[in-house]
């Protein structure tokens, strides 16, 4: 399965263009908003408003064979220990060898935000080149998913 941290992903056709074409169930979970998929494979999950409650419910499911797609850090974490793969947007993987770190990072980036009010916003924007390297990670992700 698929599970898709919906609120402000910029890949949600890919994740549903790709997802069909290897047959595989999808969940897009949000607060609210989107507009339902047609696609008898995608589920749209609402879940209520509330801090990370689209984050636990992702975390409560995801395991082994499972494919999460999310840009927060801490829901990354706890699914990669549950045994699920993780690709943030651009199609960087999130695997035990580097949540670790990438979670560390995140901490300090968050330290050093509140340390200096003048460091704020940020990142780069999301690119073709992002989106690209995204689409091939997730069928490399469905392909490894699919033999385990």
């Amino acid at each position: 399965m698929i599970y898709v941290d919906a609120d402000a992903c910029p890949v949600k056709a890919e994740v549903e263009k790709v997802g069909t074409r290897h047959g595989v169930k999808m969940y897009i979970v949000s607060n609210g908003g989107l507009r339902p998929s047609q696609n008898p494979l995608v589920e749209t999950v609402i879940v209520p408003d509330g801090p990370d409650v689209a984050d636990m419910w992702i975390a409560d499911r995801a395991g082994p064979g499972d494919v999460v797609i999310t840009g927060d850090i801490p829901l990354a974490a706890k699914v990669v220990e549950a045994g699920a793969q993780v690709l943030k947007h651009n199609g960087e993987p999130l695997t035990a060898a580097n949540i670790g770190n990438v979670l560390a990072t995140r901490d300090l980036m968050a330290d050093l935000r509140a340390a200096d009010p003048f460091r704020q916003g940020g990142g780069k924007g999301f690119t073709k080149a992002d989106r690209s390297r995204f689409l091939d990670a997730l069928e490399r992700s469905l392909r490894k998913a699919k033999a385990t």
